[in-house]
């Protein structure tokens, strides 16, 4: 269960990975404008790189391996849900579309009643 704490990185080790992510990531980012000229393939490369490696940075310090706890607990919650089943998901829908039809007859209906009331009756504009 999760816990309403908020933890913040206390190391310094963590604050440095922290650190280096960003300045592995801004340095992806220059590099694929910087090698604009080399072509697209190299600077796809360049940022993929180096994104890659900001995420491996991140995932060996303490906020990245308490990330990967969090998916982890996530997707064992997920393999808990009860899925419906397609019968089920198919009456749903059309129960879904019915109630929009209805509504929007309803909304059609009230709209023309409100313009002949007040453009007829009251203010007579469509004689």
């Amino acid at each position: 269960m999760a816990t309403s704490q908020v933890e913040t990185v206390s190391t310094g080790a963590d604050k440095a990975k922290l650190a280096a992510v960003v300045a592995i990531v801004l340095a992806a980012i220059a590099g694929f404008y910087l090698l604009g000229k080399q072509g697209p393939i190299v600077q796809w490369a360049a940022l993929f790189v180096g994104l890659a490696i900001a995420v491996a940075v991140f995932l060996v310090s303490e906020p990245g391996r308490q990330f990967v706890g969090f998916a982890q607990d996530a997707w064992r919650e997920v393999k808990k849900v009860v899925w419906p089943t397609r019968k089920e998901t198919l009456q749903m829908t059309a129960y879904v579309f019915a109630f929009v039809v209805i509504m929007a007859l309803f909304l059609w209906f009230t709209d023309k009643t409100l313009e002949w009331v007040l453009y007829d009756l009251i203010l007579g504009w469509r004689k």
